[in-house]
């Protein structure tokens, strides 16, 4: 199935889920509350409209209502595969990975302007999204908006958090290849958001020679012939 803004405003996920092996693991309906108007108190203009930067799927499944999409550089964080998923993109006995963002570097992507008036909606529905499990935390991180002049700014990014138990820290690329290739999720196929992904950001402009390196090595993987026993 693929998760529309309809099934993240009724909440539709979390009931899914409450009949699952996963269903141990996610925070309470008053904790994922709390963590989302914790951000929304915390807001670098309160007045003001905010910045939500992409990295992964928001970049070609964003679903946020936005007035401005730029292309964009977070500081301090870079992307890779460091989330085992065993909901969205895998399952518990066969988890796939997905994208998070760890300390250090910086990361390429897509920052989306939510409105003033619509922001505690939006976060409401995000929260839905990307804090279930607790895996990410919200973080508001400074940011270039490409082609952009005057200083960075504050932009909401979800970052890993290592604490947590899908955390899986920086892998070889054969591991991770063999996730992405092998499991399937309740979204798709794990090797599914990695295109997906490479592919949103080739059309924003930017190379992403990690992303490359593992697709390529993964269908070289799908096409090497089975050695006979």
């Amino acid at each position: 199935m693929s998760i529309t803004r309809e099934d993240l405003e009724q909440d539709r996920l979390r009931t899914i889920l409450d009949n699952t092996p996963i269903a141990s693991a996610l925070l309470s309906e008053a904790a994922l509350e709390a963590s989302w108007r914790a951000a929304l108190a915390s807001l670098p203009d309160p007045n003001g409209d905010v910045w939500l930067f992409g990295y992964g799927s928001l970049i070609w499944n964003p679903m946020v209502e936005h007035s401005e999409r730029v292309p964009a550089k977070l500081y301090g964080y870079h992307r890779g595969f460091y989330l085992y998923s065993r909901i969205n993109r895998g399952t518990w006995d066969n988890p796939g990975l997905v994208l998070g963002l760890d300390r250090g570097g910086s990361c390429q992507g897509v920052a989306f302007r939510i409105p003033a008036i619509s922001i505690e909606t939006e976060l409401k529905m995000l929260w839905r999204r990307e804090m279930l499990t607790g895996a990410y935390l919200p973080r508001w991180l400074p940011m270039q908006l490409k082609d952009k002049q005057g200083p960075r700014i504050k932009a909401l990014a979800f970052v890993m958090n290592r604490q947590h138990e899908s955390y899986s820290g920086r892998l070889p690329d054969l591991k991770v290849v063999s996730h992405l290739r092998d499991a399937c999720g309740l979204y798709g196929p794990a090797r599914e958001y990695l295109r997906n992904t490479l592919e949103g950001l080739l059309k924003e402009g930017f190379q992403d020679p990690y992303l490359a390196r593992l697709w390529a090595q993964l269908q070289s993987s799908e096409h090497r012939p089975e050695v006979k026993k």
